[in-house]
């Protein structure tokens, strides 16, 4: 897992194939007008997801991974509230893996709870269980899905 600003984003670029390009789209997208939904960047190896809201308690948190995407959350208003936990350390799933939505949930709690304001971003791997928007204020943010494996090839 990784927390930091958007500012900070060209010290993980090299990280996968895919981040310059996820980077750059959250550095020159005009992210503000963008229409919430899904937005396709490099077909279905990197995507974007819009979304505006609020979210929920921390009480009714639930800890989630992907398999076959990588998570660039990044906060463009207000503050995400998250919560993670190693997932070698979650026990059973008790909302097991279905590949249509890419993740499992599991009844642990976080290890730790961590703020990301606007600005800032995380990057969750398959082995980062986390929990987002636990939060009742209203956040707007782009949650980047970037292919474990790209299909396609993939632009240096």
């Amino acid at each position: 897992m990784v927390l930091d600003k958007l500012t900070n984003a060209a010290r993980y670029t090299r990280m996968h194939p895919l981040f310059a390009q996820a980077f750059q789209f959250l550095q020159e997208a005009d992210l503000m007008t963008l229409p919430l939904g899904q937005k396709a960047i490099v077909g279905k190896d990197l995507f974007a997801i819009i979304s505006e809201g609020s979210g929920i308690p921390e009480k009714d948190a639930k800890l989630e991974v992907h398999r076959k995407y990588i998570d660039i959350q990044y906060v463009m208003e207000g503050t995400d509230h998250m919560g993670w936990r190693d997932l070698a350390l979650c026990s059973e799933s008790n909302d097991p893996y279905l590949e249509e939505r890419d993740a499992a949930f599991f009844p642990d709690w976080p290890a730790f709870w961590f703020d990301v304001p606007a600005g800032s971003f995380t990057i969750f791997y398959p082995d980062d269980a986390h929990a987002a928007m636990i939060t009742e204020k209203n956040v707007r943010k782009v949650v980047l899905k970037i292919a474990v494996q790209p299909e396609g090839p993939v632009e240096a």
